[in-house]
């Protein structure tokens, strides 16, 4: 009893710690706002769950709130927490729901670039029009699950169960395998990079 609660404080310590240091080189162009309703253009350089470093021609106060919109990652709010070459870093306000799916976007960003997929990311992760669909093991059992964002190469989905990293899944036709857990569900790397077409017609 106390070595399977010790294994849980250590897992639960250990994902709060890979999530509070997980950063990752993003270069994403966006717009920010700041306290005066002033707005810059800026490019996030790279960010964590906790916070995002801004390349902008802005310079805001150590503490002033700003509200950023990025692309591929969406609304981000937070206070400046210092001021670096070119630009600052935000600590993002976020409720754990939020952090958790940021943790998500940035897994999956991280993973582009390791497969080497070109810099341009507009296609990268879309909202699919349908988001119900199901997660299919390879016993025969199946859930149901909603689509949180869809890339090229894999899925974030919300769902009940919580299949071992490294489970071989089908999401709708996709086959592929669990790659992350998250608070609201697990994210899926696909075997095959889908193309931009069946990306759109998945």
């Amino acid at each position: 009893m106390h070595a399977h609660q010790t294994a849980n404080a250590i897992a639960a310590n250990t994902s709060v710690d890979a999530r509070a240091f997980q950063r990752v080189v993003v270069n994403l162009q966006g717009r920010l706002m700041l306290a005066d309703l002033s707005e810059f253009d800026c490019k996030a350089l790279d960010m964590s769950p906790g916070d995002v470093r801004f390349q902008c021609t802005a310079f805001p106060k150590v503490g002033e709130r700003v509200i950023a919109y990025i692309d591929h990652i969406g609304r981000l709010e937070g206070n400046v927490a210092k001021l670096v070459d070119h630009g600052f870093v935000v600590a993002l306000q976020a409720t754990e729901r939020k952090r958790d799916k940021l943790a998500a976007q940035l897994a999956w960003l991280a993973n582009k670039s390791d497969l080497g997929l070109p810099e341009d990311r507009r296609h990268e992760r879309i909202a699919p029009r349908s988001t119900h669909s199901e997660l299919g093991l390879d016993d025969g059992r199946s859930y149901a699950c909603r689509i949180i964002d869809l890339s090229v190469s894999g899925a974030a989905v919300e769902i009940d169960v919580r299949p071992a990293l490294g489970t071989p899944v089908r999401l709708g036709n996709m086959r592929g395998r669990v790659v992350r857990h998250f608070q609201e569900g697990v994210a899926i790397e696909f075997s095959n990079v889908l193309s931009r077409e069946g990306l759109e017609t998945f």
